[in-house]
């Protein structure tokens, strides 16, 4: 990137529900940037009044719904910066790794997604049951959707703001729906961000990425009922593809109303007249 041109401003949203003990280590080592977005999951746990105490410069918001998923778009739609970067609250993300997420964009691609699969990416705290049914959900997603990615379910990834508009993501603001958890709106969100890349045809460079154990606590995470919600997102995302590919070529295949126009000129001026023939013997 040339002197001349302006670096680009990064936001950082983090989801936090009942992360207080872990944001008072993860948010001190965030660098600097235009924006840290704390996206509060209805805590119990004081995790609001921490996030400002250790970082006062920080913006906290409160989700409209529950869910990982609805707490990431809530922030998405906060954000201001030319960047976005997903980061976990639990210390599971390595904060040194943003600059390689950033320069993947800068260089030229839509997305830049982590992935603990490929060299020079691990994980200290996957399962042996998570790690087992990450791996067929990918195989799934890229024979389904024709992508090659390495890592599915991994929630570390930074993109350009201004592709979100394009991903169609649910609705944060739906009348009585507060307190729920829609279809969307749970760890589903990240196989639905990256179905929504592969259908958009960005670019997308995978980034090596080190995953740490969690620092305190348990993780929200359920690996059978969220892995079915998982699945389910992909095998959905693949039917509304190929229902939007029947319904382009149907359009296609249908003659415009002028092209219409000009075929009844052409018969009606220059066919002979037939009688009709009866059904009826």
């Amino acid at each position: 990137m040339s002197s001349s041109q302006t670096a680009p401003t990064i936001s950082i949203i983090v989801p936090a529900r009942n992360e207080a003990k872990n944001l008072e280590v993860v948010l001190p080592l965030l660098p600097d940037v235009h924006e840290i977005i704390v996206v509060d999951g209805h805590s119990v746990d004081n995790t609001p009044e921490v996030a400002r105490r250790v970082r006062p410069s920080v913006d906290v918001i409160t989700q409209t719904r529950r869910g990982k998923g609805n707490a990431l778009v809530c922030g998405f739609q906060r954000a201001t910066g030319d960047i976005i970067v997903m980061f976990d609250a639990d210390g599971s993300a390595d904060a040194d790794e943003i600059p390689r997420f950033v320069d993947a964009l800068i260089a030229g691609a839509d997305v830049s997604k982590g992935s603990r699969f490929m060299r020079g990416g691990s994980s200290e705290d996957i399962t042996f049951h998570r790690n087992l049914g990450n791996k067929f959900l990918n195989l799934l997603t890229n024979v389904l959707l024709g992508t090659r990615y390495t890592d599915l379910c991994y929630g570390y990834n930074a993109f350009w703001r201004r592709i979100v508009p394009s991903l169609d993501l649910p609705d944060v603001d739906i009348p009585g729906a507060e307190g729920q958890m829609l279809w969307g709106d749970g760890f589903e969100i990240e196989t639905l961000l990256n179905c929504r890349f592969a259908e958009n045809r960005m670019r997308v460079v995978e980034v090596p990425s080190v995953e740490l154990p969690r620092i305190h606590g348990e993780s929200n995470l359920h690996a059978i009922s969220d892995g079915l919600r998982v699945l389910r997102t992909v095998l959905d995302e693949r039917m509304k593809r190929s229902g939007r590919r029947r319904a382009v070529t149907h359009v296609a295949a249908q003659p415009t109303p002028s092209a219409r126009a000009d075929v009844t000129r052409s018969v009606t001026s220059s066919a002979p007249v037939e009688e009709p023939v009866s059904s009826i013997g």
